[in-house]
């Protein structure tokens, strides 16, 4: 018996949610999470993958020949990457420097390869559009989740969107930062607790 749609969308914002409950990954999350703007655009360029990805997978599955399968997804992949890195150029630019090299590398998010593998490529594009969109937007919250907390002890801000001014001063100037959680070990000892959170919480 078929899911309900709503289901699939649903499924990605907490029964799969891919750095907690899947473990997936988790490269970019380490890297781009000490600003929430930081994980906030991580994300959201990594939901317009999965989405246009998903869906043209769907589209083209009965046309894909099965040995070659995995090389047509990561050119379709890699297609929707480079319009992603040309719209963060042209719009964000700032932003698309920070991130850097962790945009191209989208291409090879096991995330995204693998909803094309293991749910587009056996399902229908609607399914596929909203498997795509909750898992993105999972993603998405994930990222700024854990951005939040490594930047808020780390600093004592909390940079949403500099450039539209949503970046607050939580703390105050009295604040002194807990500097440890903006750097590289800061972020495994983040994702290690937050993990535990989540694995204490049920899944449904």
């Amino acid at each position: 018996m078929a899911k309900p749609l709503a289901q699939e969308f649903f499924k990605g914002l907490w029964d799969e949610v891919p750095p907690f409950r899947l473990v997936l990954g988790l490269c970019p999350v380490l890297a781009v999470t000490k600003a929430v703007e930081d994980g906030i655009g991580m994300g959201l360029a990594t939901t317009f993958v999965l989405v246009g990805s998903n869906v043209l997978v769907s589209a083209l599955r009965n046309v894909i020949p099965s040995k070659v399968r995995i090389a047509c997804y990561i050119v379709i992949i890699a297609t929707f990457v480079t319009v992603v890195e040309l719209l963060m150029q042209a719009f964000v630019y700032g932003l698309f420097l920070k991130l850097g090299i962790f945009i191209p590398l989208i291409v090879v998010n096991c995330v995204v390869l693998g909803r094309s593998e293991a749910f587009a490529s056996k399902n229908g594009v609607v399914r596929s559009l909203l498997d795509g969109l909750g898992i993105g937007i999972g993603f998405t919250l994930s990222l700024a989740a854990l951005a939040g907390v490594r930047e808020l002890l780390g600093t004592g801000l909390l940079t949403v969107w500099k450039d539209w001014g949503l970046a607050f001063d939580v703390f105050g100037p009295a604040y002194k930062p807990f500097t440890f959680m903006v750097e590289a070990p800061g972020a495994f000892v983040a994702l290690g607790l937050m993990l535990c959170l989540m694995n204490l919480v049920p899944k449904k």
